[in-house]
């Protein structure tokens, strides 16, 4: 019976996002009981990896940044490439609209977090915090409303939601990299060409590509450009077909993906989600840091999706999906809205002082429960049961 419910939980598309809810609110619980100095003491332990006195030696929630959360943009590469190559990137055509949404949703909320935080150097580097979208508890939201909403929607947000990871990938590149260590980048090089070769080779092993990527990994950390950028070069690098006409790359996204869903994400967000609220009362939450936050992630989301998507259908650049009307773009915006995964991961790369952290952390679980109620309530409000009167009326 336990096994049968177990396989239902994690068949049903919802479950990622539902896992990552759970792995959060036991952080916050935890950050809040007499655990709380364990929680810090365990996440603070040094973790060494050495040879001969030289490596790597981070406490353990970097590892977890830089090394599980690599993997996760690692899947995140994987996932690009097939479709950009195969599936909904493919055709120019079908990018335009969600693409121009997702850029709407990065500026608006960016604009939004620097006008709160313009007047403090300090808090301004964390400007892309509500820039990006979860797309695992923001399509594990849209899951929970079954058949009540378009097939079309869901295809809509992922599409926009992907489109937001790149561009997330691109700020991190860009914006948040340390002091550059130039001969630790060069040394990067070798195995991401050891990669390249493989791929124009098409081929079908993909140990020695995971063992140059994990390379590769270790020299770009080095540099100081921020490592989750080696695990999407190596995903490029993967061959969508192998010289026998296999996929390399479906067969390890197929593999990978339960993983990162199941493991990898939720201890991320049991890691990085543990808010103190400790003498924390509502005037806190109206600092520059947390408002900025969390009015990017459910002001700035909704404006700059609906804004931009209402501008470009309207003035003819552009189409919604089949079945899909603007109560649906506005409920989609408001979901675009849970930034959870990505805004905590560019919150640590902001932020070392824990104090700041606190505040990340309670302007994004805000900000981001906030938008899931919201978009959860439009659509459910909107939507119809598939085959009732009003869902036939609709068709």
């Amino acid at each position: 019976m336990l096994l049968r419910a177990l396989d239902k939980f994690f068949g049903h598309e919802a479950s990622g996002g539902i896992l990552l809810m759970l792995a959060a609110l036991a952080a916050l619980i935890v950050a809040n009981s007499p655990l709380q100095p364990f929680y810090d003491d365990t996440l603070g332990a040094t973790f060494s990896v050495l040879l001969n006195g030289g490596g790597l030696e981070k406490p353990l929630i970097l590892w977890i940044n830089d090394g599980l959360m690599a993997v996760f943009f690692f899947l995140i590469g994987l996932e690009l490439k097939r479709e950009m190559m195969e599936g909904k990137l493919k055709k120019p055509a079908d990018v335009v609209l969600p693409g121009m949404a997702a850029v709407g949703g990065m500026v608006v909320p960016a604009l939004i977090f620097a006008a709160f935080n313009w007047g403090s150097p300090e808090t301004l580097s964390g400007w892309a915090i509500p820039a990006a979208t979860d797309i695992a508890f923001a399509l594990g939201v849209l899951a929970l409303l079954g058949d009540r909403v378009p097939a079309s929607l869901k295809v809509f947000l992922l599409t926009l939601a992907i489109l937001d990871d790149l561009g997330a990938i691109v700020i991190i590149a860009l914006f948040y990299t340390a002091d550059l260590k130039v001969d630790y980048l060069l040394m990067a090089l070798l195995p991401l060409a050891g990669l390249i070769w493989l791929n124009l080779k098409g081929a079908h092993r993909v140990a020695p590509m995971v063992l140059l990527g994990t390379i590769m990994w270790f020299f770009v950390l080095k540099s100081g450009v921020h490592a989750t950028i080696a695990g999407v070069a190596t995903a490029f690098c993967i061959p969508l077909r192998d010289k026998w006409g296999k996929s390399p790359l479906h067969a390890l996204e197929h593999a990978l993906s339960p993983y990162v869903l199941y493991l990898i994400l939720p201890i991320f967000a049991f890691g990085n989600a543990g808010v103190v609220l400790t003498g924390i009362s509502f005037s806190d939450l109206l600092q520059p840091l947390p408002l900025g936050v969390a009015l990017g992630l459910v002001l700035g989301k909704q404006v700059g999706v609906f804004a931009i998507t209402f501008a470009m259908v309207k003035s003819g650049l552009a189409r919604l999906p089949d079945g899909v009307g603007w109560g649906h773009i506005y409920g989609l915006s408001c979901l675009a809205g849970i930034g959870f995964t990505m805004s905590l991961f560019i919150g640590s790369l902001s932020y070392a002082d824990p104090v700041l952290m606190n505040d990340v952390r309670l302007g994004v679980l805000s900000g981001s429960a906030i938008s899931a109620l919201l978009g959860y309530a439009a659509l459910r409000l909107l939507a119809a049961p598939k085959g009732s009167k009003r869902a036939t009326a609709a068709e």
